[in-house]
């Protein structure tokens, strides 16, 4: 997951995405996860404090790594096209390549009240990335590069959720390819 991150913590974090995205929450088991990672429920435990805890992490780093690739992609500015191209196409790489990942965060979004662990906030961390989107759009239009007949949450609400759109047309049809043409 984070090179930077212990590597034990990094094996229980990729064998848990893989089960969770298999099996759901609720299908998966601390036993499954530590016998896919080769680690002991003791070391799942010392790095995540519990199979909630295990999930938590990762639909976090679902959401910071989305949100991180965000702001990556607008660092040098430009304009609101080359900007949200940008963003797009970074995006559509990082769900290419992490796609139980994805699956995970998005469940986490449309799970039914109890399915899942509490204070997960996904609403919230996914607010975060639709209003950062938002900003972009509104700073546009301040500087007459998109024109004022939609508000800025208008054309959030297009692109961020054609964004979101297309990721989830890719985890139903994964021959379906997230490029950067297709960000453009």
């Amino acid at each position: 997951m984070n090179s930077n991150e212990n590597p034990t913590r990094n094996l229980v974090l990729r064998a848990a995405v893989q089960i969770f995205a298999d099996r759901g929450y609720a299908g998966a088991s601390v036993q499954d996860i530590v016998d896919a990672a080769k680690v002991t429920k003791p070391t799942l435990y010392y790095y995540f404090g519990s199979k909630e805890g295990l999930f938590k992490a990762l639909v976090d780093h679902g959401f910071e790594e989305r949100y991180r690739l965000m702001r990556e992609a607008t660092v040098g500015g430009g304009s609101i096209e080359s900007l949200l191209v940008n963003l797009t196409a970074g995006l559509f790489e990082f769900y290419s390549t992490n796609r139980e990942l994805m699956r995970i965060t998005f469940t986490s979004f449309f799970a039914a009240e109890g399915e899942l662990p509490a204070g997960l906030r996904s609403r919230d961390k996914g607010r975060r990335s639709f209003e950062f989107i938002q900003d972009l759009i509104a700073k546009a239009q301040t500087r007459g590069e998109l024109a004022a007949s939609f508000t800025a949450d208008e054309l959030t609400m297009g692109i961020f959720g054609q964004i979101n759109l297309s990721m989830m047309i890719h985890l139903l049809e994964p021959t379906r390819p997230l490029t950067r043409l297709h960000a453009e």
